[in-house]
């Protein structure tokens, strides 16, 4: 699970523990909370930190997907804030989105560079046989959820003007936000299973009968959606722990174009926990 820091603070969660990790990318935002919560192994990271610290252009998230994979993650459940760009979108609504667009320019979001290249599919960037589960479960704990849609992963950390706002709405996007496409790659080069489940909190700028974005309006929002997530997350386990193999799972398998006798030391070592298998196969 990755998301706000409340969510960790979970009726059920047993056998506490945090877990402090480097990567060879660096400091993942937080410490990592594990437990057991429904009979399931879960792990749960912060991704702007505990206190909201870290600003969305800053995550390091290369070094948040590697130190999950570390820790034996196969799939994540994103919670995000996001603001809706649809009126039937309203906020306190959630959207289990399937497509991305990318308008980020400051991230790193490969683990492939510096002498080895992959190139993974990525055509459908979300696990397909989580998003039917998560759109389920919520439904049965009363959270209005919508089926599919488009985000928008925008830079930030300042909000839309207004005149992208209405640009954005006629590319047809659901929802815009400002974190969840660098984890989508990441986890996909990982071999993780990922979802996004975005939580709507306001109408961006573009809606004329609603006041403009605030921080205010979105944290009132938000207080209210922290314990819909956690109710989400509690009903999900289950199903999510139950899913067979997905090939989400063997995303690198013919992905890594590098040859393997000119895949470095160095290169070998900062991703052994990725291509191992795959190279050492190769001889």
């Amino acid at each position: 699970m990755v998301g706000g820091s409340g969510l960790y603070d979970i009726e059920g969660l047993t056998d506490v523990r945090e877990v402090k990790l480097s990567t060879p990318f660096g400091e993942p935002s937080d410490a990592f909370v594990c437990g057991t919560l429904e009979g399931v192994d879960v792990v749960f990271l912060p991704r702007h930190g505990r206190g909201h610290r870290i600003s969305p252009s800053e995550i390091n998230f290369r070094a948040n997907i590697w130190a999950l994979k570390s820790l034996g993650v196969t799939r994540i459940v994103s919670v995000s804030a996001v603001g809706s760009m649809r009126e039937n979108i309203a906020p306190g609504e959630f959207v289990v989105i399937d497509q991305f667009i990318d308008r980020t320019r400051h991230r790193a979001d490969s683990f492939f560079t510096d002498g080895i290249v992959a190139h993974v599919m990525f055509a459908d960037p979300v696990c397909a046989s989580m998003r039917p589960i998560l759109n389920a479960r919520g439904r049965e704990v009363g959270i209005v959820m919508h089926d599919g849609g488009t985000y928008l992963n925008m830079e930030g950390p300042q909000f839309s003007t207004r005149a992208e706002s209405l640009l954005y709405r006629s590319w047809d996007v659901q929802v815009i936000g400002m974190t969840n496409l660098q984890e989508a790659k990441l986890a996909r080069e990982a071999e993780i299973c990922y979802a996004t489940v975005a939580m709507a909190t306001d109408y961006d700028c573009w809606h004329e009968g609603h006041d403009d974005v605030t921080v205010e309006s979105i944290l009132a929002v938000m207080s209210g959606n922290v314990e819909k997530a956690r109710s989400l997350v509690r009903a999900s386990l289950g199903d999510l722990a139950a899913l067979g193999p997905c090939s989400c799972q063997s995303a690198l398998q013919n992905a890594i174009i590098t040859a393997p006798d000119h895949v470095g030391a160095e290169a070998r070592d900062r991703l052994g926990l990725l291509i191992d298998k795959y190279l050492d196969s190769n001889g």
